[in-house]
């Protein structure tokens, strides 16, 4: 996981805090990398427990005749070749997830030892081997939008995010908040993940906490740099950067607005927040 200078940059900045509170802010760091490895070791003894045999087999090929018991083989092949293929995909869902969160305490436990961030190299895959191809789908560009609900979504999935996108257009941030950080929990790696940070940081931002907030636009953006999520994540970025008194920082972030996307409507808005903080 290799991010760009910029974007680490902006979030050791975001990270920064008031030297009385550096104390107090380390243990909350600590306790957080502790509870991500329990989930991380939580999600390797499920697969674990999935791929351990649950007594003898239940196929049934029997017929009456020999074109009887070929087509029961067809029918009990077809069976487990899509139980494989979606076995298969939580799986790599898992990897792509477990992946990501190992580089993200990297980071962390790097910046608590005071070491350089700049030279965190590319994070190891979780259980070796390459990360499974493909991205996860585009997201829509529009708050209040039906969101890509295709047949990778897990049972409830997009039930949970519709209640707490619902609880974020009311106006209950901390309901919101607390809603987006619970489906991050319950579906690692899921599709909508770019869509739960991004909104997960509009309801920290109604909260007051910017500092949080900015965190959970780094974290959409980074989770799918190239998704219709990303503008608005880097723009919310840099503008979160901006209150935060991170003015160059803030200025460089939402420069990459333009450079990324020259063609989306947060260009122009990102343009006019560097207007007001009187970048060069």
């Amino acid at each position: 996981m290799q991010l760009r200078p910029f974007a680490i940059a902006a979030l050791a900045l975001v990270l920064a805090m008031p030297p009385l509170m550096a104390r107090a802010q380390d243990e909350q760091t600590l306790a957080d990398i502790r509870q991500e490895l329990t989930v991380l070791h939580v999600e390797i003894q499920r697969l674990k427990r999935e791929m351990s045999t649950t007594g003898s087999p239940q196929t049934n090929v029997a017929g009456d005749s020999v074109l009887d018991r070929v087509s029961a083989i067809e029918a009990e092949l077809q069976r487990l070749t899509a139980q494989t293929e979606q076995l298969s995909y939580r799986v790599d869902r898992v990897v792509q997830d477990g992946t990501n969160r190992i580089g993200d305490l990297e980071f962390r436990l790097v910046e608590l030892e005071g070491g350089d961030i700049s030279q965190l190299g590319e994070t190891t895959t979780l259980g070796g081997g390459d990360l499974p191809e493909g991205g996860a789908p585009a997201l829509p560009a529009t708050p209040g939008t039906a969101v890509d609900t295709t047949s990778e979504l897990a049972v409830g999935e997009q039930a949970d995010f519709d209640a707490a996108k619902a609880a974020l257009d009311s106006g209950a941030y901390q309901e919101a908040a607390e809603k987006f950080a619970a489906f991050t929990q319950a579906y690692p790696g899921s599709p909508l993940a770019a869509a739960v940070e991004y909104n997960r940081g509009k309801a920290l931002d109604g909260l007051g906490d910017t500092r949080e907030a900015a965190r959970a636009y780094l974290a959409s953006f980074s989770g799918n740099a190239t998704g219709e999520t990303a503008p608005k994540a880097l723009f919310e970025l840099g503008a979160a950067l901006g209150r935060l008194g991170q003015t160059s920082q803030a200025c460089v972030t939402l420069a990459e607005v333009g450079s990324r996307f020259p063609g989306a409507a947060e260009t122009a808005v990102a343009e006019a927040e560097r207007a007001k903080l009187a970048c060069n």
